[in-house]
């Protein structure tokens, strides 16, 4: 499919040498449990990693998967696998088994490099043939010990740099093929709007297998700046390490600021900070109410994005007490265009697709042509960028100043605490367990996860075998995706057509459970 070329794009890895060539190179950049690394220790330890991986997978564009939580290996590896000109594929440490195999068979990685404990749960087969695994810790000393360290590639902007995984509204999740240039401009990008400087400081506590959450590293380190990864236990720890790093930046996703507006925040955590991002969901009046009050000195961003285009809008900060339920306007690099049904630029607040043009644009489904035309068209006539546009599903408004306002989802997704999740995926694993002739997942409007996961299923009588159903889904589907309430029916309402309808089984639960 034809890209859109950009003139400021650049290899990802140079990322690693920015710093030190503006003067910031003992500034810090990655603040490990361990020990500190400045930009210039960050560049070698970038470098020994590509040359050990060039060595370890010498096929240029192969994929290297990792499954870790945070720490040196995750932080560096987006950077150090595109120097050795391969393609990196992160798996969401809180996936199970079945998921992380899925993703390794999908994409063929030819290395695994994860925790040990995760590594000991997969089974016979879950690894591609081919496919090597080993422990990060054992992954990072045999690097050192090869001291091969690689300098700043000369990759092709357009090149593949790394594959992140999905869920749709069906099946299993979808591999979203992502370019260097992709990923420098969206951290060029990020950068520029939110103001990131060498003296700031990002807390890292996003997943950093979606894009929102690589991109906490990325925009930083563009600027120059320091990132502490954190993963967390309680909303408090969020708290601790802000008031212990001198924290400038955090990001989140809804849910995850309901809890932290629940706690004390200490003087010490609330004064650094400058600003506070959020995706993943639209915060409410109440929630932006909550934190504009609790950190009136920070600078609040809220944000729109899709993993098929990366980020498309945010709200500038000085309009966010006026017009707290908006999108904003189209980032940098961004073009966002609002089309109707007939396919017509939408009039002044008439609901109609957002439309995401320009260079974050993805490079479409990895192995997937299908539902890649089904997402990634020709950009309407109207587009000033051309090329390749990302059709989102979300249908939204436009109002005459220029600002967007989210009106719903065309598909059957649930955003279940900033997490995307695919129905069919949960209905499978509820009928393989034998339990379930027949299920439905559905999303509940609830306070603090955005929606609530609910499963209507039509299964066997027994209650003692019924109780076995969460117990079954616990083993088989990662936390975010389990049901909160399973809703047990002896038959299910169908449409005219004979299929189950789950427009009423919806309405049915969003009128009992009314907020």
């Amino acid at each position: 499919m034809p890209r859109q070329p950009d003139p400021l794009a650049r290899p990802l890895d140079h990322l690693a040498e920015l710093a030190g060539s503006a003067g910031h190179g003992e500034r810090p950049a990655l603040v490990l449990r361990e020990r500190t690394l400045n930009h210039n220790q960050l560049r070698q330890r970038v470098a020994v990693l590509a040359g050990w991986l060039a060595q370890m997978v010498p096929e240029k564009g192969a994929r290297v998967a990792s499954w870790a939580a945070k720490g040196e290996l995750t932080c560096i590896l987006p950077l150090a696998a595109a120097r050795a000109g391969l393609v990196h594929v992160p798996v969401n440490p809180l996936l199970k088994r079945a998921q992380a195999a899925h993703i390794l068979a999908d994409s063929g990685a030819k290395l695994l490099i994860g925790t040990g404990s995760r590594l000991a749960s997969l089974e016979p087969g879950d690894l591609p043939a081919g496919c090597a695994a080993l422990g990060e810790g054992e992954a990072l000393a045999a690097a050192d010990a090869a001291a091969l360290a690689l300098g700043p590639s000369q990759a092709d902007p357009a090149d593949l740099a790394a594959i992140l995984y999905t869920s749709g509204s069906t099946g299993k999740p979808k591999g979203v093929m992502l370019s260097h240039a992709n990923m420098w401009l969206g951290a060029v990008s990020v950068a520029d709007y939110l103001g990131l400087a060498a003296d700031d400081v990002t807390l890292a506590v996003l997943p950093l297998s979606f894009d929102y959450g690589q991109n906490q590293l990325l925009s930083t380190w563009y600027a120059g700046g320091c990132v502490v990864p954190l993963d967390f236990l309680f909303p408090k720890d969020v708290a601790k390490a802000c008031a212990k790093h001198g924290v400038t930046t955090l990001a989140a996703v809804p849910p995850l600021w309901v809890q932290l507006t629940e706690i004390d925040w200490p003087e010490e955590a609330r004064a650094p900070l400058r600003r506070l991002t959020n995706s993943g969901g639209a915060l409410t009046v109440d929630l932006v109410r909550s934190l504009r009050g609790m950190f009136p000195q920070a600078q609040l961003f809220p944000m729109y994005g899709l993993t098929e285009a990366f980020r498309s809008t945010y709200l500038d900060p000085e309009l966010v007490d006026s017009h707290a339920t908006s999108m904003g306007k189209a980032i940098p690099f961004a073009e966002i265009l609002v089309m109707d049904d007939a396919g017509n630029v939408a009039a002044d607040n008439e609901e109609g697709e957002l439309v995401h043009c320009g260079p974050l644009v993805a490079q479409g489904y990895w192995q997937d042509p299908v539902r890649t035309a089904e997402r990634f068209k020709p950009a309407p006539s109207a587009s000033t960028y051309g090329g390749i546009a990302v059709w989102s599903g979300d249908r939204v408004r436009r109002d005459a100043d220029g600002l967007l306002y989210f009106a719903g989802r065309r598909d059957a997704m649930i955003k279940s605490a900033g997490n995307r999740i695919s129905p069919q995926e949960i209905e499978d694993a509820a009928i393989a367990t034998g339990l379930a002739a027949e299920a439905v997942a559905l999303g509940v409007a609830d306070a603090r996860l955005g929606q609530a996961v609910h499963l209507v299923v039509r299964g066997i009588e027994d209650e003692a075998a019924r109780a076995e159903l969460p117990r079954l889904l616990q083993r088989e589907l990662p936390n975010f995706m389990q049901p909160q309430h399973i809703h047990w029916r002896n038959a299910m309402p169908l449409n005219p057509n004979g299929k189950i309808d789950r427009t009423a089984l919806q309405v049915e639960l969003d009128k009992e459970f009314a907020q």
